[in-house]
């Protein structure tokens, strides 16, 4: 079954991917560019670039569009459920057993080991884009133009306004032929907008006098709100949370997302997990789909039309401009915050030469990355 097909590739990447949205890019890529061949760079490239401009988390936006991609309506819900399961179930076991496991040097060193196999994924994700998107020496001025201003100038607006810049330059000195594109949408009504418009003007307005409503509303809105996903929810949703847990707990809730795997937007079931002492698991799971439904949403109304576009020949530049882009993007994001969260001594240093040579030059499956880095963890804890 195509569905559960779907769901298993992205549960076993959710079991997997720690180090953040960017790593999260390096792992889909590797899966389903390289080894799966589900689409090609250029199409993923494309797939990238969209989850930029729009609201909510950008890596899940990307499997989520992978799996429409692949299997229509039924294929997104199966890669969004399968990619975002593993990290839920973490993070409520995390609730549950507080400071204790999340203390241990064992767990914390296992983690660190996965954070250094993120560099390893991110920058092999580099190098293959490059090579694809960076042949010449215009666009590998883009990518290196777009890296310097975003480690530079880290954020949202300096983020859209080089990725606009690269769109522009393209546009008049990259145009080529196109030939016809094999990334084809399956058909998509204006449903999704108008159910968009609803919860986000419409629910407030009767959510205040039901408290599971009004935390799906409350999440709804800041998922609606939030470009780039990651760190940049956190200011929200410590406004949403407000007085009703303190300090210390929300940045123990904090902290669990960044020890699991998979999405940090999974930091809204550790909250609502909170926020609803009465009915837990049912906090958790409202707070979940509160927070990722508007990004998901405003991606099935745009991305026919962005496939679309992407096969009209006097685009085509644009979209090399675009693609050059997110080569450097990622470039930036290897650096900031994937390498300097990870990467603190000549250990780890040495850790991650050797990761990419094993992933680089003897490709080692992913999953024997995986495994070997967390021995690697464990037997430094022990030591």
């Amino acid at each position: 079954m195509l569905a559960f097909s779907i769901f298993r590739q992205f549960f076993l990447l959710g079991c997997i991917c720690f180090g953040g949205p960017s790593a999260h890019i390096g792992y889909f890529r590797n899966t389903f560019v390289e080894k799966r061949h589900w689409l090609d760079d250029k199409e993923y490239a494309q797939l990238v670039a969209l989850s930029q401009f729009i609201p909510g988390p950008g890596s899940s936006q990307v499997g989520f569009a992978l799996g429409y991609r692949r299997g229509g309506i039924i294929g997104a819900l199966a890669a969004f459920m399968g990619f975002t399961l593993p990290s839920v179930v973490l993070i409520l076991i995390l609730a549950q057993l507080s400071n204790s496991l999340t203390e241990s040097s064992m767990f914390q060193s296992i983690i660190h080991c996965l954070k250094l196999l993120a560099v390893v994924v991110v920058a092999d994700a580099i190098l293959g884009m490059a090579d694809n998107f960076c042949r010449r020496r215009l666009t590998t001025g883009i990518a290196v133009v777009t890296a310097t201003v975003l480690l530079i100038f880290p954020g949202l607006w300096s983020q859209a306004l080089v990725l606009i810049a690269a769109a522009i330059l393209g546009f008049f000195l990259l145009g080529t032929k196109q030939q016809p594109s094999t990334f084809e949408g399956k058909a998509v009504n204006r449903l999704p907008l108008v159910l968009f418009t609803l919860l986000l003007f419409g629910l407030p307005l009767i959510a205040h006098n039901n408290s599971v409503l009004q935390l799906f509303s409350d999440f709804f809105q800041t998922g609606s709100l939030v470009f780039g996903g990651g760190h940049v929810v956190l200011p929200l949703l410590q406004n949403i949370v407000g007085n009703q847990l303190s300090s210390d707990t929300f940045l123990t809730g904090y902290a669990a997302a960044q020890a699991v795997p998979g999405p940090m937007f999974t930091l809204a079931a550790y909250l609502g997990y909170l926020l609803l002492p009465l009915t837990p698991l049912i906090g958790a799971l409202v707070a979940t789909v509160g927070i990722f439904l508007p990004g998901f949403l405003l991606l099935l109304c745009v991305m026919k039309n962005w496939q679309a576009l992407a096969t009209l020949p006097f685009l085509n530049g644009a979209l090399n401009g675009v693609n050059a882009a997110v080569v450097g993007l990622l470039l930036a994001a290897l650096y900031q915050p994937v390498f300097i969260s990870a990467v603190t001594n000549g250990i780890d240093a040495s850790l991650v030469i050797i990761g990419f040579f094993l992933l680089r030059s003897l490709k080692l499956p992913i999953i024997g990355l995986v495994a070997l880095f967390i021995i690697t963890g464990i037997i430094i804890a022990m030591l």
